[in-house]
């Protein structure tokens, strides 16, 4: 018998847990509706803001990082801005993927300069056009930053905070914040987002950096005309951190019993036993950007069977009974050495524990004397 895959987020039904992120994959009606009919419970449309016009993408935007041994991507950089698609387009194709696609979840991710009145606008004109829910884009880390938009917004908790209050006046559907990995502690904009009226938090999103440097010519990667500039890294390299934030945002609602904000996870998923870890750390659903654009879409077909495989495994019978599921097992490191003390005594180390704490010291001590 088939799983359940379902799982109801602030109020609304995703079929499964896996949503496109915001980017290239979501860049328009055909691309969503591809996504849908392949099975997606859910997509981020790509940003759109009011005024167009001021988006002018380069060529090339993107740059690749290879595994050595491999030669597999396993780093991705982007320097692509936000939609450079009118808002007449973007609510025309919103009215027209709700009527196609009824059941699949559509949420808008918005971008604006720090004007209440046209990030009100941009609501109001998106949530007429019949969207699920609002991602408000806090956290693109190259986009805009001279217009204060972006990650230069969400590096401030206070402005975070402001906007996000703009927003759920005139929201009535659900609102998601989306994080910057590009601060000391996401938890603390993500707070006052939740705070001023906020339904969930998403991260996170690209990190800021440089993909590498060409040693023919001596220009920094992607190229444009002799120039670069730092970008947006994503892809299965950033996952460690991006779980490590999903995690202690999950922990420190949980903490504070705010079991009604829900988290959207992502960074570095392209199979399902990525999903799943960011599910049992507490996302509620899982987004992959980089994932399709390097997959395409039917990757979404191994996240679904692997998950199904997952809970037949463990006997869970919903996607919600193993959320955060794995957050118990999380403590401090003197709590660890207390664990760690307390079980030598009562047990001889096994000659077999490739690593413990002992055993990465001399190997360590080897490499230093050969």
């Amino acid at each position: 018998m088939s799983k359940d895959l379902s799982i109801v987020v602030n109020g609304l039904k995703f079929e499964n847990p896996f949503v496109i992120g915001s980017g290239p994959p979501g860049t328009n009606k055909a691309t969503i509706l591809k996504a849908f009919k392949e099975g997606w419970g859910g997509v981020v449309a790509k940003t759109c803001s009011l005024d167009a016009s001021k988006v002018h993408n380069v060529a090339p935007r993107y740059g690749k990082l290879y595994s050595r041994e491999t030669k597999e991507v396993i780093g991705f950089q982007n320097i692509e801005l936000i939609s450079d698609r009118s808002i007449e387009d973007w609510i025309k194709d919103f009215k027209e993927i709700k009527a196609e696609c009824p059941k699949g979840i559509l949420i808008a991710s918005i971008m604006e300069e720090y004007d209440k009145a046209a990030w009100q606008k941009l609501v109001i004109l998106c949530q007429e056009a019949g969207v699920d829910a609002f991602e408000l884009n806090f956290s693109c880390p190259h986009g805009l930053p001279e217009r204060k938009m972006g990650a230069a917004m969400g590096e401030n908790p206070e402005i975070v905070a402001e906007v996000t209050k703009w927003v759920t006046e005139v929201a009535t559907i659900p609102v998601w914040a989306k994080m910057t990995p590009n601060v000391t502690d996401v938890n603390v904009p993500a707070m006052r987002a939740i705070g001023s009226g906020a339904h969930g938090i998403s991260l996170i999103n690209t990190i800021l950096a440089v993909i590498g440097v060409d040693l023919d010519t001596l220009r920094p990667l992607p190229t444009v005309k002799g120039y670069s500039t730092y970008g947006g890294y994503s892809a299965q390299a950033v996952r460690p951190i991006a779980l490590r934030h999903a995690s202690k945002l999950a922990k420190a609602l949980k903490d504070a019993s705010m079991n009604n904000i829900s988290i959207s996870g992502m960074g570095g998923v392209e199979k399902s036993s990525d999903a799943i870890e960011f599910m049992l750390l507490g996302s509620h659903t899982v987004q992959s950007c980089t994932g399709p654009m390097l997959q395409g879409y039917k990757m979404v077909h191994e996240l679904k069977a692997g998950l199904e495989a997952f809970m037949e495994k463990h006997n869970f019978t919903n996607v919600s009974d193993f959320v955060g599921h794995s957050l118990q097992y999380f403590t401090t490191h003197a709590h660890l050495n207390e664990l760690k003390q307390g079980k030598f005594e009562a047990k001889e180390i096994s000659k077999d524990a490739q690593w413990s704490g002992e055993n990465i010291d001399k190997q360590t001590n080897d490499l230093a004397t050969n």
